[in-house]
């Protein structure tokens, strides 16, 4: 029989009600002839709660003991959907990351999965049992248990399809797919039946939280189908896959955004070697990850450095920069928390001109000043002020006529 892992998100499990309607569509699935293994978030927020909670008790928590903590909220639900299961009459396992063998490395809060081992997963669906995993977390060589970070559990859930060669991996949320914009600030938003693993990475990275990117890069890696879904209803949702549609396509197919945006701008920095390695080098090393990054062409051997980091890490990015800057003889460090990022991304992008002027004059129209720009092969991006990111989107969406492409 063919292997399912589906994984459901917060929302869907978030109270009694919602854990029996994910059980009776567990039961179909297997009804259908599949063997199911099933990734669960915590219910609804309970990882919030939990952290608070944390806070609470210890100004700086230890990352060890915080992910022990976390990783209940999983565990929790896992139980209780193989109480709902077997209510129904339908055989079932709860297994921790630990038991259902997700190795990671030891960064504690953010750790990233080594291997899978699947022997324990096998034999359960074997005996015909359900299997419910517990996603977000995994077990280290010394046997410490760590969290993957918000987002975790559609990682476990395409790294468990992978290790199992499993036939889809279906990621069950409160949206109906991957659509050509937040439907939130775009009502005209179309949604996607299906999707190539390029575009969906490009779409995760820079603004679209229906699914993590690391689940998407794991599902290309793989050759794993994805398929993102509401729990709710039985519409069909979006495929991420592979394929190349038969369609010729030369057009944008999507619009992201993400407010998530903070820039760090190094001014008067000597232009000589090494010293772009002297500021990043150390970033890397305090587990800051950097996004955009723009050096101005030097005037009399001088420059100016600017790259962008996530709000949250901010603070800890200036810990690391500020004393560089110093050492290095710059003139001073600025910030600016106060920034998003609007993206068009499409695969019909790739060596056809007019794109970026295309975008460009929209947001000229819209009176919108781009204060960085950074591009892919099928994406470009645009450093604009927070408050009129939604704005953008919009006036985007229009100018690329996203909403008239045909399905």
């Amino acid at each position: 029989m063919p292997i399912i892992v589906q994984k459901y998100g917060g929302t869907s499990v978030a109270d009694a009600d919602k854990i029996k309607n994910v059980a009776r569509r567990i039961i179909r699935t297997r009804d259908a002839g599949n063997q199911v293994v099933v990734v669960v978030s915590a219910m609804g927020h309970t990882t919030d709660e939990l952290v608070d909670l944390a806070y609470q008790v210890a100004e700086k928590p230890a990352h060890r003991e915080l992910d022990v903590l976390l990783s209940t909220g999983e565990v929790v639900t896992t139980t209780l959907l193989a109480m709902a299961l077997h209510a129904m009459g339908c055989p079932a396992i709860s297994l921790s990351g630990a038991q259902a063998g997700i190795r990671t490395d030891a960064a504690f809060s953010r750790a990233r999965i080594l291997e899978v081992n699947s022997a324990r997963v096998v034999k359960e669906l074997e005996k015909g049992s359900v299997v419910i995993v517990a996603g977000f977390q995994g077990i280290t060589a010394d046997m410490d248990t760590t969290t993957l970070g918000r987002g975790g559990s559609d990682t476990t859930a395409v790294a468990l399809a992978a290790s199992l060669g499993a036939a889809v991996c279906q990621i069950y949320t409160d949206v109906e797919g991957v659509h050509s914009a937040d439907p939130r600030l775009v009502p005209e938003a179309r949604p996607l039946a299906e999707i190539g693993y390029e575009e969906m990475l490009e779409m995760a990275s820079y603004g679209a939280k229906v699914v993590h990117p690391r689940a998407v890069e794991l599902g290309e890696l793989f050759n794993i189908p994805i398929l993102v879904a509401s729990s709710f209803n039985d519409n069909p949702g979006t495929l991420i896959h592979g394929g190349v549609s038969m369609e010729v396509r030369n057009k944008v197919s999507s619009v992201a955004h993400d407010l998530d945006v903070a820039k760090i701008t190094v001014v008067g920095v000597p232009d000589r070697p090494g010293i772009a390695a002297a500021i990043f080098v150390p970033l890397a090393e305090a587990g800051i990850s950097v996004d955009t990054i723009v050096q101005n062409a030097s005037i009399t051997n001088v420059t100016d450095l600017t790259f962008t980091v996530t709000r949250s890490q901010l603070d800890k990015a200036m810990e690391v920069v500020a004393p560089i800057a110093r050492s290095i003889g710059a003139r001073e460090c600025a910030t600016d928390s106060s920034l998003g990022k609007v993206s068009i991304i499409g695969t019909g992008m790739q060596n056809t001109p007019g794109y970026a002027a295309r975008m460009f004059g929209a947001l000229s129209q819209a009176k919108i000043n781009i204060q960085l720009i950074t591009t892919s092969e099928i994406r470009i991006t645009c450093i604009i002020e927070e408050a009129r990111v939604e704005e953008a989107v919009r006036a985007l969406h229009q100018a690329f006529e996203i909403e008239v492409q045909e399905k």
